[in-house]
């Protein structure tokens, strides 16, 4: 045949089909983003970011108490790990109330609201008796324990309105209530100017403008309308106005905004421009932990109010932009627990420990900042302050409970088990199992009629 040398009949191959598309490669950017995204969406996100979140806050807010007031401890003769070691007692102290209010279950956190209430106003009242209050810093805000040890009522306050706010609006959730503006309003806000009264009192305007923030996200959460809302801003926003403007002290404050220089007269702006010194002269890493100069006498509060500038004078942008990002997941876990929830309780409660925690960040770090005035409040679980730290770690443990109460992380927990700490034979997950699986096997034997 003609083609063929041998003579054989050519082979027949078969056409080839067109060819198969590769699959292309998938985007490294978006196989990142879907990955990222399932492990934001397990059930223990928000759980670990509360906890984990915190805890770093806390470990390096004492690192830098301890390194922002050595010089303060030594100008007042006293030893240099003076302040470190009293908030060191504090953040011990702290993590036994952060344990319990994790394990307390949600019952009892709101059969402790009205109790804690009540102490708190009976304190903050005590603050006005004279020999029990003392004044500090102009605000008569504080109550001597004895020593150098002082508590601020206030500070408890702000946990109070959180627990009792949250149990006043379930209730009234659960009767359908809340449809009705009186109910709505009454008695939250009449018992949160009863605090608010009491803080003024001693004038302290930083606390209450905290407090005011907690009753907005609290009514904000109820579903309150635009308003309702509005009006009560209004009127809150009307009386601060009023309390600036009767205050030569907090209207000197208002002009420090954006101030880059130290002025002559009552506004000397003197802490607010050397926080802005100290925040520009630390770059991008910082000039090394414990080598501020600021805190040489230069800036006051340098370990309380304005530790933040501390931290970036050491730890430079990258230490700064570490906290900002800390406070922001610890922000994303409490909004994400609020807004999972089924349970009244649990939604406004979280989103009122969310509102403190945030609002009163935004203030200080805007105050160091040059964007907002001078409030006079502590940065949350990182400024010195036993008396801020002790509730505020009770409200983390608060949101911890709440993270380990959802369906989904209940279910996670309980099918974890303990990998260490177990014996053979007394519960552990092999021993019993294998055991067990044994004598079944050899039962079976027998019963079969193998010897």
């Amino acid at each position: 045949m003609p083609g063929s040398r041998t003579g054989r009949p050519p082979v027949q191959r078969a056409a080839r089909g067109p060819a198969a598309p590769r699959t292309a490669r998938e985007n490294p950017l978006r196989r990142f983003h879907t990955r990222a995204h399932r492990a934001w969406d397990r059930p223990l996100t928000a759980y670990y970011l509360i906890l984990g979140g915190s805890l770093l806050i806390i470990v390096l807010g004492l690192v830098m108490v301890y390194s922002a007031s050595q010089i303060t401890a030594l100008q007042m003769s006293l030893p240099g790990s003076f302040f470190f070691r009293k908030q060191f007692l504090a953040a011990c102290i702290g993590g036994v109330l952060l344990l319990l209010a994790s394990r307390m279950p949600v019952k009892l956190h709101r059969a402790l609201a009205y109790p804690i209430l009540a102490g708190a106003v009976f304190m903050m009242a005590l603050v006005q008796v004279p020999g029990i209050g003392m004044s500090v810093n102009g605000n008569q805000n504080w109550i001597s324990l004895g020593g150098s040890f002082q508590i601020q009522p206030s500070e408890f306050g702000k946990l109070a309105l959180v627990l009792w706010g949250a149990d006043l609006m379930a209730r009234k959730q659960e009767k359908r209530l809340l449809s009705q503006w009186k109910h709505m309003l009454v008695p939250l806000v009449p018992v949160t100017f009863l605090l608010l009264g009491l803080i003024m009192l001693g004038g302290d305007m930083g606390t209450a403008i905290i407090l005011t923030a907690i009753l907005f996200g609290v009514l904000w959460l109820a579903g309150a309308p635009t308003r309702l809302f509005a009006g009560v801003l209004s009127i809150a926003g009307v009386l601060g106005v009023i309390l600036i403007k009767t205050s030569p002290n907090r209207m000197a404050r208002l002009a420090c905004i954006g101030a880059t220089e130290p002025k002559t007269g009552v506004a000397d702006c003197w802490q607010a421009v050397h926080g802005i010194y100290a925040l520009a002269s630390g770059g991008l890493f910082g000039s090394g932990l414990g080598a501020s100069v600021e805190k040489w006498g230069q800036l006051p509060e340098a370990h309380t109010d304005f530790i933040f500038a501390v931290t970036g004078e050491e730890l430079g942008l990258a230490g700064t932009l570490s906290v900002l990002a800390l406070f922001a997941a610890l922000g994303y876990a409490g909004i994400r627990v609020a807004g999972r929830t089924e349970d009244p309780f649990v939604r406004y409660a979280a989103g009122g420990v969310t509102t403190w925690i945030l609002a009163q960040a935004v203030i200080n770090i805007g105050a160091v900042l040059g964007l907002l005035p001078i409030a006079g409040v502590p940065l949350p679980l990182f400024s010195y302050g036993g008396s801020a730290l002790l509730p505020t770690m009770f409200a983390i443990g608060l949101l911890i409970a709440f993270a380990r109460d959802e369906p989904a992380a209940r279910a996670a927990l309980a099918m974890r088990q303990p990998r260490f700490g177990r014996k053979r034979g007394a519960g552990g997950p092999r021993g019993p199992r294998r055991w067990n699986t044994m004598r079944r096997r050899a039962s079976a034997a027998r019963s079969s009629g193998e010897r």
